[in-house]
């Protein structure tokens, strides 16, 4: 199950890249995230209130406040940032690249924050990991021109946000179930993106299919199968090993944007996807001696006891 897990999440996380370059071409970034937002925000509020007994009434204003703030910073943060690098001229590779530095951002706070032991099997893996990113998007950072500097920071700042996020939720002691959590970041994403595209003048969406399936692209497959299955496999498996996953993300992107966009896909492609995945095998391959991030109190040995939600 965290093998088939994993694997969803891989492949439903990197539509998000491509979604966001198909969304792109005929809408700005707040376009885009606007009206990906507010149809699935009024979706999930008007379900929780059909059901009726979503556990809003449960949980106390402050819990709800620390979910609003976690998705304020992993969608509303991450994925403005992202898309607008993208709009900027920063190839989907790229932004990928420089998102998938962010497992070692992660497992280098992980001991100080979380009190999680990452042992030297996870940092050799995880540098493996970066190695076969790099060689897959080296090239294509190299092939972009006309894009001034300061842009690559853009991408950078979100996969922050993304890692405070990550954090921010494994620090909290509150059970909060995925239906009530994924309501409250969406809505958040919602307002926010809503707000900032009325002020900009960006609300109008494009009247383009291209654009619409893009929108429909990124409901289904980047909200709820990516966001979804990423609390998911965190709560399954730790936080090093879930962001481990994140070093897959740029080779399986360049394969994707090759089918779909004809992208080219070249022998150091190859090769660094298969770096990748020898990065990921390298951490959470088996291991009888292995301590997977675990806290010292915890009383199994699975990489990271579940929290309840």
């Amino acid at each position: 199950m965290n093998v088939l897990l994993s694997a969803a999440f891989v492949l439903c996380w990197s539509s998000g890249f491509v979604g966001a370059k198909l969304g792109t071409e005929d809408a700005g970034a707040t376009t885009l995230l606007m009206w990906r937002f507010l149809p699935l925000a009024a979706v999930l509020v008007a379900f929780a209130a059909y059901r009726g007994r979503c556990g809003w009434r449960s949980l106390p204003p402050r819990v709800l406040a620390r979910q609003a703030v976690i998705g304020l910073l992993s969608q509303s943060g991450y994925l403005l940032t992202v898309y607008y690098a993208i709009q900027l001229g920063v190839s989907s590779g790229t932004t990928a690249l420089i998102d998938g530095t962010q497992p070692l951002v992660a497992g280098a706070l992980a001991g100080p924050l979380l009190r999680e032991y990452v042992s030297p099997r996870q940092w050799l893996g995880l540098c493996l990991g970066l190695a076969g990113v790099a060689l897959v998007t080296t090239a294509d950072a190299a092939a972009t021109r006309g894009v001034a500097w300061w842009t690559y920071l853009v991408p950078f700042a979100g996969m922050l946000s993304l890692v405070a996020a990550t954090f921010l939720d494994r620090r909290s002691r509150t059970p909060v179930t995925p239906a009530v959590s994924m309501t409250v970041h969406c809505t958040t994403s919602a307002l926010v993106f809503t707000a900032t595209a009325l002020t900009t003048g960006t609300a109008t969406p494009p009247t383009t299919g291209t654009f619409w399936l893009a929108t429909l692209w990124l409901i289904t497959l980047s909200t709820f199968g990516g966001y979804g299955l990423y609390w998911l496999v965190l709560q399954r498996s730790g936080v090093t090993a879930v962001n481990t996953l994140m070093f897959l993300m740029a080779p399986v992107t360049a394969v994707w944007g090759a089918a779909m966009f004809d992208e080219p896909f070249t022998a150091q492609t190859a090769w660094g996807l298969g770096v990748a995945v020898g990065a990921v095998w390298v951490v959470r391959g088996p291991n009888p001696r292995r301590t997977d991030a675990r806290t010292p109190s915890a009383p199994t040995s699975r990489p990271e006891p579940a929290r309840p939600r």
